[in-house]
């Protein structure tokens, strides 16, 4: 028998203290942290650049062979961080992901979040702060969050058909990280075709402005370190949850399966993310970007799996919290690490690429284009309806959750998030745990590209 909430604000508190207390214990103890590792490439790397007449993608972090390896444009954003020291960096770049995380969490609750009240939200802090992707973005000093919360910024946009200045946090964020230009790709699916071209005109941009700003730089990465595979890390480590890091891990070394499984999931992605915007359900056409990214790119580091946070948001959103809670949670178990030495065998196949299966579970099942359960039945002119507030919070005043008015873009979104917004608008369809105690891997891996992939084969990160 389940026990029943805590009813009173106290009991709520000491459950959440209690909770809180916990989380603690095991974050502290149970993973390695990564030790700001990421973190120190970047300020590395803008600290020889501009201090020391160095070349950006020539510096290494002292006593290993891992260096900065995203775009150029990442070192002209990243920037401001040769006027701090160290530690204040750090600082800063915490600060920066809790502030993108609130980010990315207010718009995937839209409208509905003012609902869940500190309890609930209090609630999702816990969970997150177990999730092991968010977990290693914050320990390594990752930009994931940053992307994230840029992407999903145009999601809102689009949904609520506030479309002018659509497409500008995907073309900052491609040119920052070569993985979302993808979304660049569900723009042209969708027959978005301003905020395509805004999007892209955007990231060329940013490119062009960071080979002004050192064409040298500029020059070696796009002729040579892009395409050395030496530099972002060994394919069949156990943190890269991609189809091409299963494939590694089979001893499969043909690009040919690899570029022909591309093919067959960018196309799944893609009729399904047209269904997707034409149910005007802009949070699942995003979420499946997320996840189609992670499984094509040929690096997808456990870290870069924040990007399946949406998924999670539409699997609420639409009924299936407990599929979306049983997901989490082995999400947050590092179960992968279990076959970090040893992958062969039929449980090492099945186990040690767990997190891929979960990815790519969701590119084929999630649920798009569906109402929340409180708002299936009646029209849209119906769906207005408030929700009842979450039994596990506080109850609040109808007025505070009462949408605005159609025409104002939001009125079906207090329970839908952004793609419930998408349809109050009218849908618009047409126009590694660180490895602190081991020795540095004998094949190089890039700090910027590898997530917990420094986990007992690298130095923290």
């Amino acid at each position: 028998m389940t026990p029943a909430p805590p009813r009173t604000d106290r009991g709520r508190l000491l459950l959440v203290l209690a909770l809180a207390t916990l989380v603690t214990v095991f974050t502290a103890t149970v993973p390695l942290l990564r030790d700001w590792f990421d973190l120190r490439v970047y300020y590395g790397s803008i600290d020889s650049w501009v201090h020391h007449g160095g070349r950006i993608y020539d510096y290494r972090v002292p006593g290993t062979p891992y260096g900065f390896t995203y775009p150029p444009f990442a070192a002209v954003v990243m920037l401001p961080m040769a006027l701090l020291d160290l530690h204040t960096a750090i600082a800063a770049a915490l600060l920066l992901n809790l502030a993108a995380l609130v980010l990315v969490l207010r718009l995937l609750a839209g409208p509905a979040w003012r609902r869940h009240g500190w309890y609930g939200w209090a609630l999702t802090a816990c969970a997150l702060a177990l999730f092991e992707p968010l977990r290693d973005t914050l320990s390594f000093g990752q930009v994931n969050l940053l992307l994230l919360a840029l992407v999903l910024t145009d999601a809102t946009l689009l949904a609520t058909g506030r479309t002018r200045w659509a497409g500008i946090g995907i073309g900052l964020a491609a040119a920052i990280k070569l993985t979302p230009a993808l979304f660049i790709g569900l723009l042209l699916v969708a027959r978005r075709w301003r905020a395509a071209a805004v999007a892209t005109v955007v990231a060329l941009s940013a490119t062009a402005l960071a080979a002004l700003a050192d064409p040298d730089a500029s020059r070696f990465y796009w002729t040579e370190a892009l395409w050395d595979t030496s530099r972002v890390g060994r394919l069949g480590y156990v943190s890269n949850q991609s189809v091409q890091g299963i494939l590694a891990r089979l001893g499969e070394p043909d690009r040919a399966v690899w570029a022909a499984a591309v093919l067959l999931l960018l196309g799944v992605w893609a009729l399904r993310a047209r269904r997707a915007v034409a149910a005007g359900d802009w949070t699942a056409a995003f979420a499946l970007t997320g996840l189609a990214a992670c499984l094509v790119s040929p690096i997808t580091w456990v870290h870069h799996l924040v990007w399946l946070l949406p998924s999670f948001a539409v699997l609420i959103r639409t009924g299936h919290a407990r599929i979306a809670g049983a997901l989490y949670a082995v999400l947050c178990t590092s179960v992968v690490w279990l076959w970090f030495d040893d992958a062969s065998g039929v449980d090492g196949f099945l186990g040690s690429n767990t997190y891929a299966w979960i990815t790519l579970g969701l590119l084929l099942w999630l649920p798009v284009g569906q109402q929340p359960p409180d708002r299936r039945t009646g029209s849209r002119s119906t769906s207005t309806t408030t929700a009842a507030p979450s039994p596990a919070a506080p109850a609040i005043s109808p007025a505070s959750v009462q949408p605005e008015p159609a025409s104002s873009g939001t009125a079906a979104a207090t329970a839908g998030g952004v793609g419930a917004a998408g349809r109050a608008a009218g849908l618009d369809a047409s126009s590694e745990p660180t490895g602190a105690t081991r020795l540095p891997a004998p094949n190089p891996q890039s700090s910027s590209e590898r997530a917990s992939s420094y986990t007992a084969e690298a130095p923290p990160s």
